[in-house]
């Protein structure tokens, strides 16, 4: 496949680059400033995320069979995160190509139906970081609202940090998991694992998410 990857110098965005790469894939890195590659299989793209005939510009000439959205700001910016969304949904909805959408966790039910959702959930979510969770709640939201464009939206674990590819990880759909050890993490390399076998095998929901798995568990 050819895969478009938006916000490609991001933490998973890299991550996910990488991985496509060893898979065999091509990549079109797209990013407002990407660094040069020396990996042939990867076309660093220069575009705005933010500007529709840019993105819409930049998909069209990638030829991409699929494209993975992971763009973050710091501070959290709800509007450009849903903006930038809705922004790339339209433009590959045009163009009849797939979007990965890498969200938030925030988006996920609790594990306990009788908690409250995990942006609004102090056991996942610290206060301190509860503009982020609902952002991402913002950002489902505005997939939701493209029902005709075809997007899948993962949503990682409540912790999402640098690690170890172990290539184990549990899938779900739309309610947060937890591990044998009841943490809810995986490392930004296992995603970005997750990330391509959902695209060369893509499932039937439309809301995914994932934990690790144990030495035991499943892939």
């Amino acid at each position: 496949m050819t895969i478009a990857v938006l916000g490609a110098t991001g933490m998973v965005g890299g991550r996910v680059v990488t991985e496509a790469s060893a898979r065999g894939h091509r990549v079109s890195a797209l990013s407002r400033r990407p660094p040069e590659s020396e990996d042939p299989a990867v076309t660093p793209v220069a575009v705005d995320v933010s500007d529709p005939q840019a993105v819409r510009e930049a998909l069209a000439g990638s030829a991409a069979d699929a494209v993975v959205l992971t763009v973050r700001t710091v501070p959290v910016d709800q509007d450009f995160l849903v903006g930038a969304t809705r922004t790339v949904l339209d433009a590959a909805a045009g163009l009849g190509i797939r979007v990965l959408v890498v969200g938030g966790a925030g988006a996920l039910r609790s594990p306990d139906d009788q908690e409250p959702p995990v942006a609004e959930n102090p056991l996942y979510v610290p206060a301190e970081h509860r503009a982020v969770a609902l952002a991402g709640v913002a950002q489902l939201r505005a997939c939701q609202a493209r029902a005709g464009a075809d997007w899948v939206y993962l949503s990682p674990p409540a912790v999402l940090e640098p690690g170890e590819r172990t290539g184990r990880y549990r899938r779900g759909t739309d309610t947060l998991l937890l591990g044998a050890d009841g943490q809810s993490r995986i490392s930004a390399e296992d995603l970005a694992v997750a990330v391509l076998d959902e695209l060369e095998t893509p499932g039937p929901d439309r809301h995914v998410t994932l934990v690790h798995a144990g030495p035991e568990g499943p892939y």
